[in-house]
């Protein structure tokens, strides 16, 4: 039985008081779309459109990146990543994916965050990093992978990494969104501007405390 088939079941099956919603990236309708540079990008209230050029003028470089050969720039929980999106590799517009290299150095950690619109496996390339998800029952599924093993974290689950070994780390990620959005736990809550008598009846921490750490995720504050 064909997905559309399967979909069309379901809605037939609804009660017509109520409603579906379906997201993901759309299907392509063409071989690929290579973005326009002189029309930019097109903003809607949900997401931005890349027109596409002549697939004429589209050449062999539009499906090459070469961004990912060294590590990008540091921060100072150690971590350092490329993000790879069709805004920096035209080739991988409208084809429903995007990806990205992470380097940690020793005790080096991606705290925990989570991707709304997309599932990543993540490639351990080199090293030895403690990864895992949280489920929404709040189980936690961790392990230390090493060097060419793979993980998967599900779409919108928090999940973390962390280098536990002796030797810098690096790894791949790939995501099935060209747009797979990137929410950090504690930047969402400390840096985001949320009440601060919330934060403090939420995880019992003074008026001091909170604003160390709404300094720490938001240095304009």
């Amino acid at each position: 039985m064909s997905s559309k088939l399967l979909v069309l079941l379901l809605i037939f099956s609804l009660n017509l008081r109520g409603c579906l919603v379906l997201a993901s990236d759309p299907d392509p309708l063409q071989d690929f779309c290579i973005p326009n540079p002189l029309f930019g990008s097109i903003k809607t209230a949900h997401l931005s459109i890349l027109p596409c050029k002549n697939s004429d003028e589209a050449t062999t470089n539009d499906f090459v990146f070469s961004g990912l050969k060294s590590a990008g720039n540091f921060t100072d929980t150690g971590l350092a990543t490329i993000p790879v999106n069709p805004t920096v590799f035209p080739g991988l517009n409208t084809l429903g994916m995007s990806f990205v290299r992470a380097d940690l150095k020793v005790d080096g950690i991606n705290p925990p965050h989570f991707h709304p619109r997309a599932t990543e496996i993540a490639y351990v390339v080199q090293g030895r990093i403690y990864a895992g998800f949280v489920d929404s029952g709040n189980r936690v599924f961790a392990r230390v992978i090493e060097q060419g093993e793979v993980m998967v974290f599900p779409r919108g689950l928090v999940h973390f990494l962390m280098n536990v070994g002796k030797t810098p780390a690096t790894i791949f990620g790939s995501l099935n969104s060209q747009n797979p959005g990137n929410q950090k736990i504690p930047s969402a809550v400390f840096g985001s501007g949320i009440n601060e008598e919330l934060l403090q009846k939420a995880f019992g921490l003074s008026l001091k405390q909170i604003g160390t750490m709404k300094r720490r995720f938001n240095p304009k504050t």
